[in-house]
């Protein structure tokens, strides 16, 4: 039921926002919290999973934990308007961390982070396989300034 068109209401960015803080709360926290019933919560999530706006759960760890990680920055020229569909494709690849439009020669920015470089050329290869990407440029990050 994937739709581009979905609205989210008040409650539905209340509990996009909480699971942004602890996607591992559990849907009875979740429901004191939001003041709904845990049966609200199901539903809300389970229409959001549904309709692609919600396309996983992910854990979030403190950047400097893990200094052998392989982090870089894709720059990605796509063609025609095909931007929604590539940025959906995009946001299912679990190393893809945040993806920005930007402007000039390239149409996204893509950072990517990986736990070794053959996961990360394994990345490479699924985001290059995706129709509608004419041309990337990739530059792995080296030491933080």
């Amino acid at each position: 039921m994937q739709n581009d068109k979905f609205i989210l209401d008040s409650l539905d960015h209340e509990l996009v926002s909480l699971l942004r803080s602890d996607g591992r709360a559990s849907l009875a926290k979740l429901a004191e919290v939001l003041k709904v019933s845990r049966g609200t919560v199901q539903n809300r999530l389970d229409r959001l999973m549904a309709s692609g706006t919600l396309l996983g759960f992910t854990v979030r760890m403190r950047e400097d934990y893990d200094n052998d990680q392989v982090r870089a920055i894709m720059m990605i020229e796509i063609a025609g308007k095909s931007t929604a569909d590539i940025v959906r494709k995009l946001r299912g690849l679990p190393e893809v961390r945040s993806i920005h439009s930007t402007n000039g020669n390239w149409d996204l920015i893509a950072e990517i982070h990986t736990g070794s470089l053959s996961e990360f050329d394994n990345v490479l290869r699924k985001v290059r396989m995706i129709d509608g990407i004419l041309n990337s440029e990739t530059n792995l990050q080296l030491a933080a300034m």
